[in-house]
């Protein structure tokens, strides 16, 4: 084997082992970012954990075949980016779907892949617009913590009532 040909392994073997071990894989279209445009890009995907690559369309596309997934053969085509998201799944969706909002044409979600299903722009656009795991949680906890709050400002005003009457 050419030593071409093991470069190009190494790289598919490191894209299959990203997109094993991600919650989330969406790919990206791009085109005429500047580089001021790209900089604020990449800090707004490393702040949010997720990673941001532009790859070869072949090596994604053989490194998804490799993985038994055809999914994504006809949308690597052209000028693709790859966000892995490994940590939370609407993180890379909220990323992108945020950025393309604001780089309009420039910028556009092309499909995905979501806790291993594929996704296409729309859905990723509506996984984007729901709120992430750790708000979910929060909102469950308070409506969970509600009925209680409202046992204790009764027994807090009837003890007041008590103490008032008493005085």
């Amino acid at each position: 084997m050419s030593n071409a040909k093991n470069l190009k392994a190494e790289q598919i073997a490191v894209i299959k082992a990203k997109i094993e071990n991600s919650k989330a894989v969406i790919l990206i279209d791009y085109k005429g970012l500047t580089v001021e445009e790209d900089t604020k890009l990449r800090v707004s995907f490393r702040a949010a954990g997720v990673e941001y690559k532009v790859l070869k369309n072949t090596l994604v596309r053989r490194a998804f075949n490799e993985l038994g997934v055809t999914d994504f053969d006809e949308a690597l085509n052209g000028p693709t980016a790859v966000a892995f998201g490994t940590e939370d799944e609407a993180a890379a969706c909220k990323v992108v779907f945020g950025q393309s909002k604001v780089l309009k044409e420039k910028f556009n979600i092309k499909c995905g892949q979501v806790e291993g299903n594929f996704q296409d722009a729309g859905s990723i656009e509506v996984l984007a617009s729901l709120p992430s795991r750790n708000e979910l949680i929060g909102q469950l906890m308070a409506t969970m913590m509600a009925p209680v709050q409202y046992v204790v400002y009764a027994l807090n005003a009837i003890v007041e009532k008590k103490t008032q009457e008493e005085a």
